[in-house]
């Protein structure tokens, strides 16, 4: 399988499992033409070819309708029908054989509540199932296998979903508004309507203080926006116009001394004597 292909599979099967629900191992609903399609084209072992698409472990179902259908077609299916006899058989409650389309419309629901995919090569067949939210259908194109990705209907009712959820039913109005007439009819209980003028009482006796605070902060020249100083030019550096100090005489003695030692160890130097070879020898 494709890279892409594998990335648009895991996109879809993400999509389900976090909307709608779906939880490992994932369960198919097969049809005969799809059991037929697995046969012709040798896709087998089935499970392991579902579960390399939906990348988990899978269980196959069929109804008891596909099975009858499958027998009444007669010889030429019988192979299609042993390989159909051996998947799970999901309950449908139907006394005599009815068409696969209402078989699996009924085994789904409205809600698909059982998290079925549904596997089937007639288009007509996924063409209705697509407006049921929650169904994911797969099909076959020749030694392949597809999974459909969520149709528009699908999308648009998760989005309505999630905006159903933001608000309020009508049971969760009901029961907010009747608690807050509670709460207001216990509140005129506890609080009568004398106490109210004494409340408003309080409430001007609590603003007096801040009036007078605001009054005295505008007493000490306190203003509300800030004000800024212009820098004024300086003057120079007082260190850098301080005055050469003289030497103190005892520091000129000191300094004195010191250049009379220098000079004496410079005198006592020995010179090197080097001795020159005489002419006589160098003749010699």
């Amino acid at each position: 399988m494709k890279v892409n292909k594998q990335k648009k599979h895991r996109k879809t099967v993400t999509f389900y499992t976090s909307c709608f629900g779906f939880r490992k191992p994932f369960k198919i609903l097969c049809d005969g033409t799809f059991v037929h399609h697995l046969l012709k084209f040798k896709i087998t072992p089935a499970d392991e070819a579902l579960a390399n698409i939906l990348n988990a472990t899978v269980k196959l179902f069929t109804t008891r309708c596909v099975l009858e259908e499958l027998k009444r077609l007669g010889p030429e299916t019988l192979e299609t029908l042993e390989a159909a006899r051996q998947l799970i058989v999901a309950r449908c409650e139907h006394e005599r054989c009815e068409h696969p389309l209402k078989c699996f419309k009924e085994v789904i629901g409205e809600s698909n509540s059982q998290h079925f995919f549904v596997a089937s090569q007639d288009t007509e067949q996924r063409e209705q199932l697509r407006q049921i939210p929650g169904v994911p259908l797969i099909f076959g194109l020749r030694n392949a296998l597809h999974l459909e990705p969520p149709s528009a209907f699908q999308r648009e009712y998760i989005k309505n979903s999630e905006e159903a959820r933001s608000h309020m039913t009508e049971k969760e109005y009901q029961l907010f508004k009747n608690k807050f007439t509670t709460t207001l009819v216990g509140d005129e209980a506890t609080n009568p309507p004398d106490e109210d003028n004494d409340l408003g009482d309080h409430k001007t006796i609590d603003l007096q203080p801040v009036k007078k605070t605001i009054v005295a902060r505008k007493q000490m020249g306190i203003e509300d926006k800030p004000q800024f100083k212009r820098k004024k030019a300086k003057g120079p550096n007082p260190l850098s116009c301080k005055k050469k100090q003289k030497r103190s005489l005892e520091n000129q003695a000191s300094g004195q001394l010191k250049e009379k030692k220098e000079g004496d160890k410079r005198s006592r130097k020995r010179k090197r004597s080097r001795k020159r070879p005489n002419s006589t020898e160098t003749t010699s």
